[in-house]
């Protein structure tokens, strides 16, 4: 029956004709769903199918590559019926259960479900190889668990038999770790002990959530495994070590750098996942607005001067960067960067990687560079005084310098460099423009919802010469893993060096002089630039408050 169903709804959206359902049917394996049967014959693809279900039953399509399951609903739903069916249960929501199939119309399985786990069955469409990789990814878990003997029933007091045997599925789980981390975009893998479990927490879009759960029990080989890919020592568990490694996952070159800290409870691992495959940022496409765009563009199209990127850690910095790099690569400018690491690697562009172990620090690579004849000098972040002197020393004699450092605002960039002792004057006359940043989350596109504006909210936006009477809201669906949101943006604060911002720096002016003669000038401050971005609908009012602070 629901075969015919399914036939009936691709000849009403004339996916395929009736002769081509017709010669299907009588080509179908034992087996074999029409879907699959159709795909086959190649009289209809699978996204095809999939559409013209949720065109005619309203079955939502779910993009299982972006969606993170939930790990107690896995208990639910055994592997095996899973595997024969080719579904997976997704959450539980109230009494409803949310599961993924490549035939939303088998209702023999819906009913099945309903009546092995007492729940609701709500069906979402994928297609049939993203649900199968997920089977694998989410239910291997649990088998490399057992392989281990590590139940979540085992204590704490049980001590893990360290052997041979339990090598290869202590490795299968760290690689699975990875490859799921890698599989939802994470920035940041966490490995916390606590007295009865392991946490594993991804920071996916800079927020940090709980993954998986692990007995206790296992943890010590795990940290023993991460040491030993990141070549730490094994035997030191009472003091920090920072270890690195590069492998490839899903077709990505990454490379992993790995801190661990020793705390009460046993060490900490902290590993930042950085992909060297990453595809390159055009400056229109990291969120500046027209005006912003305007100003960048003016600073780094001079022949010399430096331009700084500020913000704390995590805030886009050096995608700023390479995206201003990617912008000024051509055949016949000369650009040299020193970087740690290197993120993503460049055509025409040499990149030197800093190795500290022996001594070649920012500014010793700095100065051989300057004997490389560079037109232009990227350099990945001015930490102290040496590394700033000599980046100031490059763009006095006719170099494009680029560089980050870590400073809150704009205005606060100028006291930094003061604060490091450098002259006022070499400042005012080296300093071309700087790029305050922070990041914020997007809203989902399918499903972000427009409502009328709080009183506060119009109160707010009033306040910064802004009118606003609806705005968007998160709301949450399978696209966006029901966050609410996908991806994140920058939001920006630049201030281009005039003569008399020049002036100011070279008397050693304070942060308030500075801070009103770049309002003066029209300078958007990081709140505005966000609130612009809320009136756009791509974020919320929430997400800009909590990385910009109303301080005026």
């Amino acid at each position: 029956m629901a075969l015919r169903r399914i036939g009936d709804v691709l000849l009403q959206a004339r996916v395929i004709t009736a002769d081509q359902l017709k010669d299907a049917l009588s080509k179908q394996e034992k087996n074999e769903r029409l879907g699959e049967t159709l795909s086959r014959l190649e009289y209809a693809t699978e996204m095809q199918i999939l559409k013209a279900l949720e065109d005619s039953t309203g079955v939502q399509r779910v993009s299982l590559s972006n969606f993170t399951i939930d790990e107690n609903v896995l208990a639910i739903v055994d592997e095996e019926f899973c595997r024969r069916h080719v579904i997976i249960p997704l959450r539980i929501e109230g009494k409803n259960l949310m599961f993924a199939t490549s035939d939303p119309l088998d209702f023999a399985v819906i009913e099945d479900l309903r009546v092995r786990t007492g729940y609701r069955p709500k069906p979402f469409s994928a297609p049939k190889n993203e649900i199968i990789t997920q089977i694998e990814k989410y239910y291997g878990f649990t088998r490399t668990l057992e392989a281990l003997g590590a139940k979540q029933s085992i204590s704490k007091e049980e001590e893990f038999q360290d052997d041979e045997e339990d090598d290869t599925p202590m490795v299968k789980l760290v690689n699975q770790i990875l490859t799921s981390a890698v599989f939802q975009r994470a920035s940041d893998i966490h490995i916390d002990p606590l007295d009865d479990k392991v946490l594993i927490r991804y920071r996916v879009d800079g927020v940090l959530d709980v993954v998986k759960e692990f007995p206790i029990k296992i943890h010590n080989q795990m940290i023993s495994r991460i040491k030993v890919m990141s070549g730490m020592d094994i035997t030191e568990t009472r003091v920090p070590q920072d270890g690195r490694i590069q492998t490839a996952i899903q077709q990505k070159n990454i490379d992993l750098r790995i801190s661990t800290l020793p705390t009460v409870r046993g060490e900490k691992v902290v590993m930042r996942i950085l992909d060297l495959s990453g595809s390159m940022n055009k400056i229109t496409a990291i969120g500046l607005s027209a005006k912003e765009e305007r100003l960048v563009r003016d600073m780094i199209d001079r022949p010399n001067g430096i331009v700084l990127v500020s913000g704390p850690t995590g805030s886009g910095k050096t995608t700023t960067l390479y995206a201003c790099l990617n912008e000024l690569n051509q055949p016949g400018v000369n650009i040299v960067t020193v970087e740690d690491p290197v993120e993503i690697k460049m055509t025409g562009v040499n990149q030197v990687q800093v190795h500290p172990e022996v001594e070649l620090t920012f500014a010793k690579a700095l100065r051989s560079i300057l004997r490389q004849d560079p037109n232009i000098v990227m350099v990945g972040e001015i930490r102290d005084v040496e590394t700033a002197e000599i980046a100031i020393r490059a763009s006095l004699t006719g170099h494009l310098v680029l560089s980050t450092i870590h400073t809150n605002d704009a205005v606060k960039t100028v006291t930094r460099l003061l604060d490091m002792d450098i002259e006022p004057f070499l400042i005012a006359s080296s300093l071309s423009g700087i790029i305050s940043q922070r990041l914020v989350r997007c809203l989902c596109t399918e499903c972000s919802v427009e409502e009328e504006a709080s009183p506060s909210e119009v109160v707010m936006f009033k306040k910064y010469g802004m009118n606003i009477d609806k705005v968007k809201h998160a709301r949450g669906c399978p696209s966006c893993n029901f966050k609410g949101f996908a991806g994140r943006i920058g939001i920006f604060e630049v201030l281009p060096i005039t003569r008399n911002m020049q002036k100011l720096i070279a008397e050693n002016a304070n942060v308030i002089e500075l801070s009103k003669q770049a309002r003066n000038e029209g300078m958007m401050t990081i709140l505005e630039s966000g609130l612009l971005k809320v009136k756009q609908g791509i974020t919320t009012l929430e997400e800009v408050l909590k990385v910009a602070s109303d301080w005026e």
